[in-house]
């Protein structure tokens, strides 16, 4: 009887073993760094306008902490060992920011204020990874624009690709980074215009 008793505690530890609650967390995480951060301490007045930067939609490849790898039109595979600190599409939305900061002048606020009269800057976040065929990074981002006063949305398709070799963990969060911020600077521009 003493025997039956012991028997579900010696299972649970037996089996203690061979469980696993998640998957071992990477040796670092990934993060974008604004090429051109904006200045620690610097006021900013909204005399030329404000823009509002909605988080982009992203397809559900990037959806993920991990960093997609397209080896062909239909295959996807992730890179091994690999994380993003937060989801790509709230990191890119944060550079843009920078960027828009940096580059036009203007206030960027994160959601907009009844009232506001500044512009709307919304897109979707279509490729963010690694295109295995080019060996390259590469950043998609379609943009769409509601300039100053209600003007008609302009829409505009940006994307960058930076060389990456070979495709592991330590290469492909600088040639990601780099791919980033030269688009978040040409819709800067784009913005600005």
């Amino acid at each position: 009887m003493k025997a039956t008793a012991f028997a579900p505690a010696l299972l649970a530890l037996t089996l203690g073993g061979c469980l696993s609650f998640g998957e071992k967390p990477p040796a670092s995480l990934l993060t974008l760094t604004a090429a051109q951060p904006v200045a620690v301490g610097q006021t900013q007045t909204a005399t030329s306008g404000t823009v509002t930067i909605a988080v982009p939609s992203i397809p559900q490849e990037v959806a993920t902490l991990r960093v997609p790898v397209r080896s062909s039109d239909t295959a996807v595979a992730y890179v091994k060992d690999t994380r993003w600190v937060e989801p790509p599409n709230r990191l890119f939305a944060r550079l843009m920011s920078d960027a828009v900061t940096t580059r036009t002048g203007r206030v960027v606020i994160a959601t907009r204020l009844m009232g506001e009269p500044g512009a709307s800057l919304a897109g979707d976040l279509r490729s963010f990874g690694i295109d295995e065929p080019t060996s390259s990074a590469v950043v998609t981002f379609d943009a769409m624009l509601q300039r100053d006063g209600g003007k008609p949305v302009e829409k505009r398709r940006f994307e960058a690709r930076v060389p990456v070799s070979p495709i592991d963990a330590m290469t492909v969060g600088p040639a990601i980074n780099q791919a980033a911020n030269q688009v978040a600077t040409e819709v800067a521009d784009w913005v600005g215009r």
